[in-house]
């Protein structure tokens, strides 16, 4: 083989490999950062993980905030209408957070099947719904019609 081909062949690999890297390490680090989105049914049939964040939502059920007197911690049932998750928060809740309106929680489920919230979304006015709730629950809606 000519030097001159065999020096461009050379250079061609390394360059094809240097971006094969640099693209690695970038689906690594999005895949580290990214939270899907898991609804109650979602999690009754143990399709979300335990071991990274996610995000679980849905309508706050009517009835199920629990406030602790003494601190911060919040405790209530998300629900898709099939199916519920208790969701722990530590913190201050949203202004828009009132059952019966959806909610979207940030944060990891336990291994006893309850969902420890870092950080709880609201919805912003009457009449949004995040496009995640709003799929999820049409989605246990056509799942439950028989």
């Amino acid at each position: 083989m000519n030097p001159k081909r065999k020096q461009r062949l050379i250079l061609i690999l390394l360059a094809t490999s240097g971006v094969a890297v640099a693209v690695l390490l970038v689906l690594f680090a999005l895949g580290q950062n990214m939270n899907f989105f898991y609804s109650p049914s979602d999690i009754a049939r143990g399709e979300a993980p335990h071991d990274r964040d996610i995000r679980a939502g849905g309508m706050v059920k009517e009835g199920s905030v629990q406030r602790d007197g003494d601190s911060l911690h919040v405790s209530f049932v998300v629900t898709d209408f099939v199916e519920d998750v208790r969701v722990n928060y530590v913190g201050i809740l949203p202004d828009l957070f009132r059952e019966g309106d959806g909610v979207v929680a940030i944060g990891r489920l336990a291994q006893n099947g309850q969902f420890e919230a870092s950080e709880v979304l609201a919805k912003h006015d009457e009449t949004y719904m995040p496009p995640e709730v709003s799929d999820a629950l049409k989605r246990a809606e056509s799942a439950n019609v028989y």
